[in-house]
């Protein structure tokens, strides 16, 4: 998962648009699985209900795939990602105010911490640039926007799909929502005059890749995580900003100081200790 947003960067540096990423790679995971769906004989059985909900989940992650892409266009890849980690902050403070439930006393103690590492890793005074705050906000202010952004719809989608799909197989839903995401996208498309496509080879390389990862990692992550429980989900899909972190710098050469490492290893502990309690 890691690597197909350092490739997503790639595509989109040689003019491929995010709808499109989002829409081919959205189009070709939801073909894999509904594949898998049939050659594994899953029950297809679903209620009105279920179909209700899964709708909004839908909508929800067409915002949150297509503005993490946009956050992965317009700032470091690792940076991008960590910045929408902070989502089992929102999960929480949600849970809290939709579901009043309560929230522990780990979790209070752990924001300020995610949330001072999330600051280190992002520089928000411009300590490690010459020219200070201002200017490091100017260029880094509209993909945190849209980091955060997708980190917030993501929580809905979560809190939506733990408490309104239950009992559903995860690969029916998984097939629903993102087959409602590839025809979202492909609307959005249209109304933007089309598809936006890589100018060069190398351009069309990223999209195959970022597609290729994406369906892997996707079906992987649905398939083989599930055995694991609770804390081996947690701990493993946490080390994603920390994978891309170390792809960007090789392959992007997208460099970030020693504070910011600093900060991303704080965002990360703390996500996967929020997600270690019961």
């Amino acid at each position: 998962m890691g690597a197909n947003h350092v490739c997503a960067r790639f595509a989109f540096n040689d003019g491929l648009s995010v709808m499109t990423a989002v829409w081919v790679r959205s189009s070709v995971t939801s073909l894999i699985i509904l594949g898998l769906i049939v050659l594994q004989r899953v029950p297809r059985s679903i209620s009105s209900s279920h179909i209700k909900y899964l709708i909004i989940v839908g909508i929800l992650i067409t915002i949150q795939s297509t503005s993490l892409y946009a956050s992965v266009a317009r700032m470091p890849v690792a940076l991008a990602l960590l910045a929408f980690n902070t989502y089992p902050l929102f999960v929480a403070l949600l849970a809290r105010l939709i579901y009043k439930e309560v929230i522990e006393q780990k979790v209070l103690w752990l924001m300020p911490v995610i949330l001072v590492g999330l600051g280190l890793a992002l520089d928000v005074f411009g300590v490690t640039t010459a020219a200070g705050a201002l200017e490091q906000w100017r260029v880094i202010g509209l993909g945190v926007a849209f980091a955060l952004t997708a980190s917030l719809s993501f929580s809905f989608a979560l809190l939506l799909t733990q408490h309104r799909t239950s009992g559903l197989d995860g690969r029916i839903r998984s097939v629903i929502t993102l087959g409602m995401v590839s025809l979202l996208t492909f609307a959005i498309c249209m109304v933007q005059g089309g598809p936006v496509w890589p100018q060069h080879f190398s351009g069309w390389i990223g999209l195959l890749l970022l597609t290729i990862l994406y369906g892997t990692g996707f079906t992987i992550m649905f398939t083989v995580l599930p055995r694991l429980g609770a804390v081996g989900n947690t701990s493993i899909m946490n080390v994603e900003p920390v994978c891309a972190l170390v792809l960007a710098w090789l392959i992007l050469d997208q460099h970030v100081s020693i504070s910011q490492i600093l900060g991303a290893l704080i965002v990360v502990t703390g996500a996967i200790i929020l997600g270690l309690r019961k």
